[in-house]
């Protein structure tokens, strides 16, 4: 893929996401408009789909909402709410922790920067990006497995990991998609440019993809 094909392909993202529903933290995050809300989901959709990270979040805020009230539920009940989301229980842990944290060394507020964002238990550089993106609406480029996979698909990088990938998108993407790159490339790759056997044959970014380690398509 050639390097000012970018924003076409930016363009056809746009069009072709309208058909399925964007990721559970980002939904959330329009609708509560709260950091902390925006962290904790994001803790809690790590290694999990997206229907229940919706559940577990819905029954989590409906006990609390804020580090203080948080805290004032143990271990279990946070397990509880928040089951059957994947390590559960290391999340109830975790989550316990962050809220502790923000209290002690934040005054209750979630950090708006990524390096005081990686301090807090469980938290990695995806998570982080979201926070500043969806919660402070800040310039940050969160790359997960998707969007790790589809930028090195179209061969717009050439990267081995997440960690690498999310430094060349900041070198080389515009400024102006990174808060949608995540939710672009993770809708598209729940739906269509799946992992094995992507759906090539449905896709409108064909003429501008290399294809880069697909063996097997549909």
């Amino acid at each position: 893929m050639k390097d000012r094909h970018i924003h076409r392909v930016a363009a056809i993202l746009k069009q072709e996401i309208k058909r399925w529903q964007v990721p559970i933290v980002g939904v959330i995050a329009e609708k509560s408009r709260d950091p902390f809300h925006v962290l904790i989901s994001c803790v809690l959709s790590l290694r999990t789909q997206d229907k229940t990270t919706a559940q577990a979040s819905h029954r989590l805020f409906q006990l609390a909402t804020t580090p203080e009230e948080m805290l004032e539920l143990s271990i279990r009940r946070i397990e509880k709410a928040i089951y059957p989301v994947g390590f559960y229980r290391t999340k109830a842990r975790n989550i316990r922790s962050i809220c502790q944290t923000l209290i002690t060394h934040y005054s209750s507020r979630v950090p708006d920067e990524i390096d005081e964002l990686l301090k807090l238990k469980g938290v990695g550089r995806k998570t982080a990006n979201l926070v500043v993106t969806l919660g402070y609406r800040k310039p940050g480029i969160c790359v997960d497995t998707h969007v790790h996979r589809i930028s090195n698909r179209l061969g717009y990088i050439k990267t081995r990991t997440p960690e690498e990938t999310e430094q060349v998108l900041r070198e080389k993407l515009p400024p102006k998609y990174w808060m949608i790159w995540n939710d672009l490339l993770v809708t598209y790759g729940q739906n269509l440019c799946r992992p094995i056997s992507p759906l090539c044959s449905q896709c409108r970014l064909t003429p501008y993809c290399n294809r880069v380690g697909v063996t097997k398509n549909r």
